[in-house]
């Protein structure tokens, strides 16, 4: 029985797989990412007012409510209120590229999956908060003493950042490897 050259070409030893449907899994991940960081989000929300601070690890963290109406490091949020439709459409445009790419990457691309994963659930649960809120909720506080504050973040920050670095150690460290195969 005679293959067709697409089926030929899939089952070539040096033919990476992609996720396909099975990229299931990664969403899963990122439903994960998105779950812990709305439930994160509305505890804070809900227990704490804003800017109360309760010290976790002295003197480097504190959890600290407060709100972001911008972007990262607050950027663009002192703006009329056109950011927020503008980030939330950025999110949203960044959401469904992921879920698309993910069914199109390679599926023993693991750290590259991950990382993928990990920046969609974190750009839904940011989104979330922008359409159901209008700001996003932060509340984890890295600071020295109070000599020196990082902007407070969330969750979904940290997945986006934690993300962002697996795609790029993929990128430099994996990437070369599997194209010098294909």
């Amino acid at each position: 029985m005679k293959q067709n050259s697409t089926q030929q070409v899939s089952h070539h030893p040096n033919t990476l797989s992609v996720n396909g449907s099975r990229a299931f899994a990664w969403y899963a991940l990122a439903g994960v990412v998105l779950l812990i960081d709305q439930l994160t989000k509305w505890y804070f929300h809900t227990n704490f007012e804003l800017y109360e601070t309760v010290p976790i690890i002295e003197p480097v963290l504190n959890w600290t409510l407060a709100y972001n109406y911008g972007a990262a490091f607050s950027f663009l949020a002192d703006q009329s209120g056109w950011q927020k439709w503008f980030f939330a459409g950025l999110a949203m445009a960044m959401s469904l590229f992921l879920l698309i790419y993910l069914r199109k990457t390679p599926r023993k691309a693991t750290v590259l999956n991950v990382g993928l994963a990990l920046i969609l659930g974190g750009a839904m649960g940011n989104l979330i908060d922008r359409v159901r809120l209008g700001k996003v909720v932060d509340f984890i506080h890295v600071h020295y003493a109070d000599v020196w504050h990082y902007p407070i973040f969330n969750f979904a920050d940290v997945g986006i950042c934690v993300g962002v670095a697996l795609v790029l150690i993929d990128m430099f460290l994996f990437e070369p490897k599997r194209s010098s195969r294909v």
